[in-house]
């Protein structure tokens, strides 16, 4: 099929990592390939830490996507927990005014959604807890309320809770974000309480629900002896841990595939219901103390964690093996290099790395939190990999997205950000591969690639630090020339060899004549601006053949290498010159005037470099003082 015919859809969905994400774009993704559609996810991992910065770095993908080059989009909105991110994309897609569906209830008549039932299975379920096993007194973990998802959910349990006579009290509840370590601390916040141990801990989702569980034990506390928990999603965790996790099922992979099936419905002009709810089914398990037979079995059970566990030692090796790689790598080609050898060790059909256009220039020093520091208008690509060719470019609009377009046919790309703290780097596209969603390891990759990239980054910045250092270490900054330690550096060693191959050396000193009269009648400007002529022409009568340099204050040096015997006549004709020359055009109203001394040395000579040029100031201090006779003698 045709690019150019092939429907585009952009899913918009954070934490690619939860089992939750991974079965409906498992459902996405199938339809997708029925239908032969190009289907994009740009994908983030908020709220992983509490550090704002960290988020905005994040959620700087969500700013990439330009709706306008998409048929259709499936948000993904209940995987989002920051009322700031959740009212922005909101406010972008309505804005694109394209066909949406929203996985979660929605009263935006430009929206369609699909859900699964929430509010009432979770009141079934905690009714259970309450009825048939008698809790009294319940804890509970909820997921982010401005997700409507969460609020169902939460507000179905103080509801069961109150028509049933338990009372909710809010020293008992603990505001998560659905992460696997909200139950950790979850958990650790009750210890430090000091309050009784509950009946029941009712957990918004089984991520939490599973660490819950983990940490009640590691505090000694055995479940469902000493208290029940329960979870929401029936995850192939939930379902095979030990105990086995009380919970929900729901239609994940269904509702992936029957949100993409409405999508496509509504491109091709098909009628569709606004809503869709999707039934679910509460499982009482053995964290409440009932049995239950949804657990794989056994064979079936060995084989998946067996494959999981192979995949996942598979991708640590080869994650250490980057890091420690990158950690060696000191120049941003060695960088990707590394990063390109390791991505064919991840079995990536294609990647591309994307970098904003001035990567290696870009640093803030006091960065403005009330905005993000997004991409820029053009992107570079240093690294394309597709299907073991190699290749890169240059740029390309960020408001393409892709650095060469749009595949052709079907095809499943994964858009993940690049950042350091707050600072956009860029982001990658993984096509083609199972990668980011079946691996727990793909933020991983995420951070590593992000880390490296700014070291190599900051290296750069030190490298031209370094070099501005050296520069100013041996570049006099008033005349851009050599200065004493830049001369010496330079100048000893060609000195040293010109006498060892029996080469003569000239030696030049130059002192500027009457500096203190102008810098006493005009101005310490005028009198900067006249050692600049001078140098000016120092280097200029100097050439690529000549070394020259400020030696200090109004003070001069020249060395010629392999000099002749006429080499000081033709360079001080040569001088004198341009100072006549450069009178006449700046027309001050003083002269800029500077006497020279020269010595070449002979064969016969054992004088080092500093003798030499002692020698020549000498014979300047003799010229020098030659012009104040004959000045006075004007007088007479």
């Amino acid at each position: 099929m045709d690019s150019g015919n092939t429907k585009k859809i952009a899913v918009v969905v954070s934490a690619l990592d939860e089992e939750y994400q991974n079965n409906i774009i498992c459902g996405i993704n199938r339809s997708a390939e029925e239908n032969q559609l190009s289907v994009s996810f740009f994908a983030a991992f908020g709220g992983l830490v509490n550090n704002r910065r960290f988020d905005l770095g994040e959620y700087s993908i969500y700013d990439l996507i330009d709706y306008s080059k998409f048929d259709g989009i499936l948000l993904m909105l209940n995987t989002f927990g920051d009322p700031e991110i959740r009212h922005k994309l909101l406010s972008d897609i309505t804005a694109a005014h394209k066909p949406t569906v929203v996985f979660e209830p929605t009263d935006d008549p430009e929206f369609y959604s699909i859900c699964i039932d929430n509010y009432s299975v979770m009141k079934e379920l905690v009714e259970h807890i309450i009825k048939h096993h008698h809790a009294k007194v319940i804890n509970c973990i909820t997921g982010p309320l401005a997700n409507p998802e969460a609020r169902l959910r939460f507000d179905a349990v103080r509801e069961a809770m109150a028509e049933n006579g338990v009372e909710l009290d809010e020293k008992r509840v603990f505001y998560g974000n659905f992460r696997s370590h909200d139950g950790k601390e979850a958990i650790d916040e009750f210890v430090r309480s000091g309050l009784s141990l509950p009946d029941a801990f009712i957990c918004a989702n089984d991520s939490m629900a599973l660490t819950v569980v983990s940490s009640l034990e590691k505090y000694g506390y055995k479940v469902p002896d000493d208290v029940i928990v329960t979870g929401f999603d029936n995850t192939f965790n939930a379902r095979n841990s030990s105990p086995a996790l009380t919970t929900v099922k729901r239609p994940l992979f269904e509702a992936g595939y029957k949100a993409c099936d409405i999508l496509v419905n509504l491109l091709y002009g098909n009628k569709q219901p606004k809503a869709t709810i999707l039934k679910s089914s509460p499982v009482f398990s053995e964290s409440c103390g009932c049995t239950d037979e949804t657990a794989d079995d056994l064979k079936t059970y060995k084989k998946k964690t067996y494959n999981r566990m192979e995949v996942t030692n598979n991708n640590i090796h080869a994650l250490n093996k980057l890091t420690a790689e990158l950690a060696g790598a000191e120049t941003v080609a060695s960088t990707f290099e590394v990063i390109a050898q390791n991505m064919n060790d991840l079995n990536l059909e294609k990647f591309c790395l994307c970098l904003i256009e001035d990567w290696q220039e870009t640093y803030v020093s006091a960065p403005d939190l009330s905005s993000r520091t997004g991409y820029s208008r053009y992107m570079t690509a240093p690294l394309i990999l597709d299907k073991g060719s190699r290749r890169s470019v240059d740029l390309f609009p960020s408001r393409d997205m892709f650095p060469d377009g749009f595949g052709k046919g079907f095809e499943v790309n994964y858009f993940l950000p690049l950042h350091f703290s707050e600072r956009c780097l860029g982001y990658y596209i993984i096509t083609n591969s199972d990668f980011p969603i079946s691996s727990l390891l793909c933020h991983t990759l995420t951070m590593d690639l992000s880390i490296s990239i700014e070291n190599i980054r900051k290296l750069c910045h030190i490298n031209k630090a370094m070099d501005e250092l050296n520069r100013l270490y041996v570049i006099d900054p008033l005349c851009n020339i050599y200065n004493r330690n830049g001369f010496f550096n330079i100048a000893e060693n060609i000195f040293k060899e010109s006498i060892a191959h029996h080469n003569k050396v000239l030696i030049s000193f130059i002192d500027m004549d009457g500096l203190k009269y102008i810098n006493d009648n005009y101005g310490h400007n005028e009198g900067d601006f006249a050692i600049q002529r001078l140098a000016a022409i120092i280097r200029k009568c100097s050439g690529t053949r000549r070394v020259c340099a400020r030696f200090g204050g109004d003070e001069f040096v020249i060395l010629t290498a392999n000099a002749h015997e006429n080499d000081a006549e033709e360079l001080e004709n040569c001088f004198y010159d341009e100072l006549e020359n450069i009178n006449s055009i700046v027309k001050k109203p003083y002269t800029i005037s500077a006497s020279i001394g020269s010595i070449i040395t002979s064969e016969e000579d054992d004088d080092t470099i500093y003798d030499v040029i002692d020698k020549a100031d000498d014979k300047m201090y003799a010229v020098k003082k030659e012009k104040k006779r004959a000045r006075l003698s004007e007088f007479v």
